[in-house]
């Protein structure tokens, strides 16, 4: 008996032609969906009572020949876009950091109230957090979009870390303490750098949310790459350019955000998790948690039972 045959049934002839007709129908299928949007998106339409020419029509694209434009769109929208996200991205982890150490923390009266702030960042939106900041504190569109992806995100790394600390071998931590350290620097020292350097695959994943929700500061103001484009390039050059102008933004989004996922990957294969052979899928950040708590609750069973603790 073959490797390949041990799960599952080979197909017979039958399911096989069976499975060749639906993927040549669905292929079709799909096929013919993507001639109609084109047809559609190529189509002249009718706008203010003028007839304006199909989406794909060169009069629609003449804008970006200007060098100016891009100098705008890079500038002003990314760059901007950039800002946001890397000061943000700063402040999220050092957050992160300090949330992690209060929540695992032997001390009750450090770590339920860190655990009610958790669980309020976590879920309350972050377009109202950027509202609340810039109304109530008045602290500008940058700030209220730095402080609102800080918290949000921070509350996030924080939890990922606090199981990255859980789902150590509880050995790490004995062993600091035989050396003579205090239980804070044996987290500090030992424990704390092994989860941060487990969990790092998923903090970056955090990190491309958090880049992709800068365009949330469209709402408050503040001129990121979607707001550029799509309201100041929009609002000056008219509706005729509105879909250039949102596939360029959607283009120069796909560029950013694929970066961080391609490095979240490579990041992933470097540090896969020795203790249990498996990689982390940095492209879902629940993943890690769900690794974390179980190893740990392992750990807490056989801790219980009188089972070996490694």
């Amino acid at each position: 008996m073959s490797a390949s045959s041990v799960l599952f049934d080979v197909p017979g002839p039958k399911a096989r032609r069976v499975s060749l007709i639906a993927s040549i129908i669905a292929g079709v299928l799909i096929l013919a969906g993507l001639v109609w949007i084109v047809l559609t998106l190529a189509a002249p339409r009718e706008s203010g009572g003028i007839t304006l020419p199909g989406f794909f029509d060169p009069s629609r694209w003449d804008i970006f020949a200007d060098p100016e434009v891009w100098s705008f769109i890079i500038f002003e929208g990314v760059v901007g876009t950039l800002s946001a996200a890397l000061t943000a991205s700063v402040f999220a982890i050092a957050l992160g950091v300090v949330l992690s150490l209060l929540r695992s923390s032997q001390i009750a009266w450090v770590r339920i109230p860190t655990t009610v702030v958790l669980e309020f960042l976590r879920g309350m939106p972050v377009l109202l957090m950027m509202l609340f900041i810039l109304l109530v504190l008045s602290t500008g569109a940058f700030w209220a979009v730095v402080a609102a992806l800080t918290l949000y995100n921070g509350a996030l790394i924080g939890e990922a870390l606090r199981a990255g600390l859980a789902s150590l071998p509880r050995g790490q931590r004995e062993a600091g303490l035989s050396l003579g350290m205090r239980p804070l620097q044996s987290k500090m020292l030992v424990e704390f750098p092994q989860a941060f350097r487990q969990m790092l695959p998923i903090i970056v994943a955090q990190l491309v949310v958090l880049l992709k929700d800068t365009s949330l500061g469209y709402i408050v103001g503040y001129s990121e790459l979607l707001r550029v484009n799509m309201n100041n390039l929009g609002s000056f050059y008219g509706n005729r350019y509105l879909f250039s102008l949102f596939v360029v933004t959607l283009v120069l989004y796909l560029i950013m955000n694929l970066s961080l996922s391609w490095f979240a990957r490579w990041l992933s294969r470097r540090t896969a998790s020795k203790s249990s052979g498996k990689r982390l899928d940095p492209d879902n950040p629940g993943q890690a948690l769900l690794i974390a708590q179980a190893s740990a609750a392992a750990r807490q069973s056989d801790a219980a039972t009188g089972g070996p603790l490694r």
